[in-house]
């Protein structure tokens, strides 16, 4: 139940798409860590290298003064907020297989539809402006 990179995703800039990669990288770790039944490790440093993921943008978009800045960030602060429900039903309830089903499937969606849409946008600004 891996979330597959592709190289449809990349965005061309190293940096960003060198921390997507490694988003990805610890999901599978975290959905493998879920079919075992823990997680809680996992989601934690998710959620601290998706924060660092997203400043590294939004640093990038104030600095360039994109005009979609304020929606991005939007965007990113619900998807942090989705990742702190996931931790706190692995807290209150424990691992299941819907709740390892769901996750799997919302955060490949979100990711490759923000990435692919949201984030080549910035990232074709971003190689304009640099």
């Amino acid at each position: 139940m891996a979330v597959l990179w592709s190289n449809d995703l990349v965005v061309g800039v190293d940096t960003i798409d060198n921390q997507h990669k490694g988003i990805f990288i610890r999901i599978n770790n975290l959905l493998d860590a879920m079919i075992l039944g823990k997680g809680e490790e996992d989601i934690v440093e998710i959620i601290e290298y998706i924060g660092e993921h997203f400043n590294t943008e939004e640093n990038l978009m104030a600095k360039y003064n994109y005009i979609s800045y304020v929606k991005q960030k939007t965007e990113h602060m619900l998807f942090i907020k989705y990742f702190f429900s996931i931790k706190r039903e692995l807290e209150t309830r424990g691992i299941s297989s819907h709740l390892t089903i769901q996750t799997h499937q919302r955060l490949y969606s979100w990711l490759k539809n923000h990435i692919a849409n949201e984030d080549k946008k910035f990232c074709t600004f971003l190689r304009k402006c640099a």
